[in-house]
């Protein structure tokens, strides 16, 4: 070769991967490219030498704390070295406490060092006595080689999927799937894109669609909680057009039974109830909460008014009487009217179980785990809880008798009266005035409760409700704010003539601020009592004196509430001696109707919170402020620090839990099972997610699309592919998914206790369906109800009020509904976020041989006698009104058989033939026995009590 070919020059290109732009490089001598390409060569080889080694030593993904290290701490670490305990000093529950010194003085964890990490040192050491877990298994390799990954590269730690706040979910790209019929698109919705993409990864596909007379009354049974109204049946089954099904669904959730179906949904949750519970479990009126419900979501209420309403309804602007009564979601707590009680304690228990159900219910957490010590598994300290719990310890009840605060219901004619007063108010004095009035009218607050009294000489708390003098007697109510105020109103009793209260400042023998002759009263009464005007905060110290009372035991006076305020303003104006008239009879008039309400202490009564050592309401640690956890999403700015900044903290489309918990509980009230199983709890101790996507997507759906809109929610998932599967399984499905946890065929559900009986009702034409008002008593057995003190018995309601639906039944804690607690109902004394279904032999006997189904059965097979004079017509009739299909012949000859069966016993047993038709016209023959034996059957068919 000549030299001239060693220069002979040579063109170099290089290709960007990233753009595929080619460049060509400048012309170079053949002998300098040879020796650059020998150079680039051997750097090509080392290149892809080192990453071959980084391949082959580093070749896995980044260990995940959530999926690999959480489950081994939580399995192997957590009891020892958690929220509960921290042996040695070390918790492995937040990253702080796990990278902080120990009692050692070093940290057992040192990121990016495993080899000089305690931790490390301790699960791998030979020596029993210093192996971690101590006196237990050793970890293995796998979770050794976990842990020691996990630390090298930085021991960071991962937050759990529920605690991460929403983001848009992409939807899974539609997929052509060679379906029914010769449809290719299954998908009828973007649920059942994410239904069909976990379908496929599980090897399973859709089931075909339901017929329609299933689906006619599975969609009535799960929006209305009713099977369809026979109008309505027939008009969906004979409407041949590809819209019926969606006018059906629009029907159903614009009839006034949705919102009865739903709010049997939310009393268990709020743990409605008409007794108080504990021993005595007296009545309470608080129905009117129970309408609220009915209202809301018949209204289609946003879901984040909702909460709002019933979490701080009396602290909005002006609140109405509906956002009162909404409140008293949290006050369906219990109240111990047994005597010797200690109020204070029980008043603290009722805000533990608002603390609680606001977390179990509304944010689907195990937050009650918090309060003895920081939580075991999930990211809540023990701190946190106190200053979550602020938020309602500063609430004005107290476990009164009475479940003061109560919203006084008027009639219309007082309710005329009280308008007519505001707005004398508004013109006259001030807006201000006007509903601080308007508040006292309404719920005679704030008073102080006479429990509050103490330091008793001769008086007492009688029953330790109530402030009671003997003669001589004295007591005090401390630090009452006197400012501006120159009038008393109380409520009290007076059995006796010539008394004499006297209220001495700062002591027992201190000035006098009033003295007053006490009048004998008829009961309670409501009187005031002038005094000269004051200022300052002041204990006050009352003594009672009467000439008359001769036995020292006797007493002549018993106080409830005192409210300390100003005289009624504005004297000598147009209109005072009318509106001073109205305020007292208003104040005084006897409202048929109260309800618990929340309200919040003013200003000179709140009170402080503190951290309860060890859980004890007794020990009081140091004392906090209102916050929420630092876990999660932050407080909003410029809300106030109350129960109303907390809704708003709770309903922020950042707060992760809120709308999650929610549209998991209505995919569990669809479909038998929610999205993550455990209801109650969506944190790391909770069931793993079926489709954690189609989950957040839903809810970030529910949030921004839906506007927190639950019909909107309910007909997006009624109208899917996969809500409208046939329900029937094969032996492939029960293989691959016993449970319908992946959803490849339609829901099959037993029917709630309320639904049967509702059911029974409705297709028996017994069914009441007046909307509202108190609660009532259908059959019962006698006996059931054991009241100790109060006496009250079960009287069963009469003129149809015995035929309502299940939701309005008296509920008494001690001693529910039998039906309702025999098919899983609970007494609500607590919260229940999800009934666990059972069964059992007891319920069988329930359907078979209570009193009030027999009933049903009669009625029934009234109707049934109707369809013609043939025992098949009237057989097929009584089917069809139940499940809107023919009776199969296989059926049908099973039911014949008993109908014959039991009309020959019938025929020869006078006796028992009149007490089954429970007649004595001349229906009461063996003919009729027989078919209410047949309808009481029916009603006890599985594909009757179960929703298809």
């Amino acid at each position: 070769m000549g030299v001239r070919n060693l220069y002979q020059e040579v063109h170099f290109t290089t290709i960007d991967r990233r753009t595929g732009q080619v460049t060509r490089l400048k012309k170079l001598p053949l002998t300098m490219a040879f020796v650059l390409s020998r150079k680039v060569l051997m750097l090509v080889i080392c290149a892809a030498a080192l990453i071959l080694i980084l391949f082959v030593t580093s070749g896995r993904r980044p260990i995940d704390y959530n999926t690999q290290v959480k489950p081994i701490i939580n399995a192997k670490c957590i009891t020892c070295h958690g929220g509960v305990k921290q042996k040695a000093g070390f918790s492995l529950l937040f990253r702080s406490d796990a990278l902080a010194p120990n009692e050692s003085g070093k940290p057992a964890i040192i990121p990016g060092d495993p080899s000089h990490s305690e931790m490390i040192r301790r699960i791998t050491n030979s020596n029993e006595d210093e192996r971690m877990p101590y006196k237990h298994p050793p970890l293995s390799e796998n979770e050794i080689s976990i842990l020691k990954q996990w630390i090298k590269e930085g021991a960071v730690w991962g937050d759990h999927w529920s605690y991460i706040p929403l983001k848009e979910i992409p939807v899974p790209k539609e997929k052509s799937f060679s379906g029914f019929k010769g449809k290719n698109d299954w998908s009828v919705n973007e649920i059942d894109r994410f239904i069909l993409h976990d379908l496929k990864a599980f090897d399973l596909t859709p089931s075909a669609e339901a017929d329609k007379p299933t689906l006619l009354r599975r969609v009535s049974l799960d929006l209305t909680g009713l099977p369809p109204t026979p109008s309505l049946a027939k008009s969906f089954l004979s409407d041949t057009s590809s819209s019926a099904y969606e006018k059906l669904v629009d029907t159903l959730l614009s009839s006034p039974r949705f919102g009865e179906r739903w709010a049997a949904m939310w009393l268990d949750l709020a743990r409605y109830a008409d007794t108080k519970g504990y021993e005595r479990d007296d009545s309470r009126t608080i129905w009117h909460y129970r309408d609220y419900l009915i209202r809301s979501f018949n209204a289609d209420k946003p879901y984040n008014q909702f909460l709002i309403e019933q979490l701080a309804g009396d602290l909005l602007k002006d609140p109405t009487d509906e956002q009162l009564i909404a409140t008293a979601f949290h006050r369906n707590t219990m109240t111990n009217d047994e005597g010797g009680t200690d109020n204070e304690e029980f008043r603290t228990a009722a805000v533990v179980d608002r603390v609680n159900t606001t977390w179990e219910t509304l944010m689907g957490t195990t937050f009650a785990c918090v309060q003895c010590h920081s939580h075991p598994f999930d990211p809540f300290r023990n701190e946190e809880y106190y200053k979550f719990l602020a938020f309602f310890n500063n609430s004005r009840d107290e476990d009164t008798y009475d479940d003061y605060p109560l919203l006084r219901h008027f009639n219309k004619d007082d309710s005329s009266k009280l308008m007519e007063l505001e707005k004398w108010m508004h013109t006259t004095v001030s807006s201000e005035k006007a509903k601080e009035i308007t508040r006292f009218i309404k719920t005679w607050q704030p008073a102080i409760n006479s429990l509050r009294a103490d330091q008793f000489i001769q008086s007492e708390l009688d029953d330790t409700k109530w402030l009671k003098f003997r003669n001589h007697g004295s007591a005090r109510l401390a630090a009452i704010n006197l400012d501006k105020k120159n009038l008393l109103i109380t409520r009290f009793y007076s059995n006796i003539k010539n008394g004499t209260l006297v209220i001495h400042l700062d002591k027992a023998d201190g000035p006098v601020l009033v003295k007053i002759n006490v009048p004998e009263t008829k009961g309670w009464e409501i009187l005031q009592f002038i005094f000269p005007a004051t200022s300052g905060t002041h204990d006050l110290y009352f003594t009672y004196t009467n000439p008359d009372l001769k036995l020292p035991d006797a007493s002549g006076m018993t106080f409830d509430w005192m409210y300390f305020t100003e005289k009624f303003p504005a004297e000598g104006s147009i209109g005072y001696d009318k509106a001073v008239q109205s305020f007292w009879e208003l104040v005084r008039s006897k409202t048929s109707d109260v309800t618990p309400v929340m309200m919040e202490n003013p200003d000179d009564q709140h009170r402080k919170t503190y951290v309860f050592e060890r859980g004890s309401w007794m020990t009081k640690g140091k004392e906090v402020m209102p916050g929420v956890p630092a876990s999660l999403n932050a407080f909003p700015k410029n809300a106030p620090l109350n129960r109303l900044g907390l809704s708003l903290w709770m309903t922020s489309p950042d707060n992760p839990l809120t709308a999650r918990t929610m549209v998991n509980r209505v995919w569990e009230q669809i479909f038998g099972n929610g999205l993550v199983e455990t209801l109650e709890d969506l944190g790391t101790q909770g069931a793993v997610p079926t489709h954690k996507e189609l989950l957040d997507w839903l809810s970030w759906e529910y949030i921004h699309t839906h506007k927190w809109s639950t019909k909107k929610l309910l007909k997006q998932i009624v109208l899917s592919a996969t809500y409208r599967q046939d329900s029937r399984t094969n032996e492939h499905l029960m293989e691959k998914d016993p449970y319908n946890k992946y959803f490849a065929r339609g829901p099959r559900v037993r029917l709630a206790g309320e639904q049967i009986r509702d059911q029974a009702l409705s297709v028996s034409q017994l069914l009441n369906d007046r909307l509202y008002g108190p609660s009532v008593m259908p059959y019962q057995p006698g006996g059931i109800w054991l009241s100790p003190y109060s006496g009250l018995d079960w009287k069963e309601s009469t003129a149809g009020d015995q035929y309502r639906r299940s939701l309005y039944t008296y509920w008494k804690r001690t001693a529910p509904y039998p039906t309702m607690i025999t098919f899983d109902g609970g007494a609500r004394e607590v919260c229940v976020a999800r009934r666990i279904r059972t069964n059992t032999p007891l319920q069988a006997l329930v359907t078979l041989n209570d009193e009030g189904f027999i009933q049903m059965a009669r009625s029934l097979a009234k109707n049934m006698k109707r369809a013609g004079p043939d025992i098949i017509s009237q057989i097929n009739y009584g089917y069809q009104s139940i499940v809107f299909k023919p009776i199969p012949r296989e059926k049908l000859n099973i039911l014949t058989k008993l109908y014959t069966s039991a009309l020959q016993q019938y025929k020869t047993d006078p006796v028992k033939t009149c007490e089954m038709t429970g007649l004595m016209d001349e229906n009461n023959n063996p003919e009729t026995a027989a078919l209410v034996v047949v309808a009481n059957a029916l009603l006890n068919l599985d594909e009757v009590i179960t929703k298809n």
